[in-house]
Formats: C-alpha cells, structure tokens, sequence
C-alpha cells in the first residue's frame, strides 16, 4: 500500500486500484480529524456517542480529499445484504428485502457517488471491474466472512452488470489479523468448515478467508492485493474495537471520478 495525504489528512491507497485515473479510492487512518477522545480524530461513525457536528464535518474532509460530490454510508449489520445503485435501475438490494441502505456491501456504476465502509477491525474489501467501470465496497466481519458476503457482491457485480470476476481488482484494507483473532468460542460461532484458518491459540487468518473467497468467486489470484495491517496492533493509526471497545470508525472509500465531457 501507498502511502498518500492530501489536505493534511493521511491515508492509503492500492498499488494496483491506485494505477486508474477513472477513480479514487483511499483507506483512511484515524488521524487529522476533529473529535474528541475516545473517538480521536477522525471518526466517521454516527450513532457511537461521538458528536453529530464533528462526526459530519469528519466526514466533509473525508469527502475533500477524495474530490467526491457524495459519500455513501450504510447501516452495516453484519449480513449478506448487498445494496446496488445503479444508473439504469435506481438502488435495490439482493439477498432479501430490508430497510433502506441497511446492508454489508454496495455497487454502483454511477460517478460521483464514493462508496464508504466504516471500520474498526472488520474488513473493507475495495473492488473494481475496469472494463465495466462498475466499483464496490464491502464490510466483512468475521460473521460477514461466513456468509461469504465477498462472493455475494462478486456474483451482484456480475448479474447486474456484466463484470468479469477474472477482471475485478480486489484490495483487502486494515483489519484484525490473524496476531489478534482470538475466537475461544469458535466451535460454537464459527462453522468447521473455517477450522482449517486456525492456529493452535485458536486466533483464525481472515485474510487468508477472504482471498480464498474471492479467488472462488472468480478474482484472479494476482488482482487481489492486502494490505496486511492489524488494526489491534496500529491503534496509532487506526480505531479498534477490540482494543478500545469505545472507539470510532475510520473511513475505507472507493468511487468512480465523473467524467469531463
């Protein structure tokens, strides 16, 4: 990952999503904003005690720095829910009915809208099908990984849009590693199916979970890039909920530029 900042605030970026002029992506730390401890600095998460006023304009500097005219947040419940926003068919979901923008994961092929998935140890899975200009953005907890929520968004991107799963550059953003997944009750939350990704401390790679997913879903092994960083382990640089238990959420966007006619 890349190292980037712009107006004074941090973030990070693919190597791979980074070489595409046609849109903007970033993984943001939780440095440079404007709230409070213990939601110090720039926590985008509304709804966790911090102040509405500083959260909203978090998330205006989020929005500056990606040159973005809207962000698009959900409430992220830990499902399979994919929500699709689309040019031709307006939003509608997969995986079941619910209440608007209640969900793990969005697609669109519209510019302008940046997709933002709110992060505090859970994955943000970037991707992009270049060929179609279609970008998507999924929460992947582990509760989301065994819902396969990945290849959930995959086969979206490819019914409603045409999008090669071959083609889709995936890149996995901060997370909690497999130093600091610690599942003691994991014979009663986690299918045996997963086992294999344990150690004998019984902390579980989801990293590795979410490649393999994706990789079944169709993405070529050499597409998908991650990023490697333990959010329990940089709280310097990102929020944790299993660190810090009160804590916000930092920004992971990606979105397609408008084009200049």
């Amino acid at each position: 990952m890349i190292r980037s900042i712009q107006n004074g605030i941090p973030f990070f970026q693919f190597d791979h999503l980074g070489a595409y002029t046609d849109i903007n992506h970033g993984i943001f730390t939780r440095n440079a904003g404007c709230s409070d401890p213990p939601f110090h600095h720039l926590n985008v998460g509304q709804g966790i005690g911090d102040d509405r006023r500083h959260v909203e304009r978090n998330r205006r500097l989020v929005a500056q720095c990606m040159q973005a005219e809207e962000l698009v947040f959900l409430d992220q419940v830990h499902g399979r829910r994919v929500l699709t926003v689309s040019r031709h068919r307006g939003v509608f979901s997969d995986c079941g009915p619910g209440p608007a923008l209640t969900a793990d994961a969005m697609v669109t092929d519209m510019p302008a809208k940046f997709l933002v998935i709110q992060v505090a140890d859970c994955q943000s899975v970037l991707l992009y099908e270049p060929d179609q200009r279609v970008v998507a953005n999924v929460h992947s907890g582990w509760r989301g990984s065994i819902l396969n929520i990945i290849g959930c968004t995959i086969d979206a991107m490819q019914h409603h849009f045409g999008c090669r799963p071959d083609r889709v550059r995936a890149g996995i953003g901060p997370s909690l590693g497999p130093c600091c997944a610690e599942f003691v009750n994991y014979k009663t939350e986690i299918p045996a199916e997963f086992w294999p990704y344990r150690d004998s401390n019984d902390h579980f790679d989801f990293w590795s979970i979410s490649r393999d997913q994706l990789v079944r879903a169709g993405v070529a092994e050499k597409n998908i890039e991650s990023s490697r960083i333990c959010t329990r382990c940089r709280t310097d640089e990102f929020f944790s909920y299993r660190a810090e238990k009160i804590t916000g959420r930092f920004a992971a966007v990606i979105g397609l530029k408008r084009k200049i006619e």
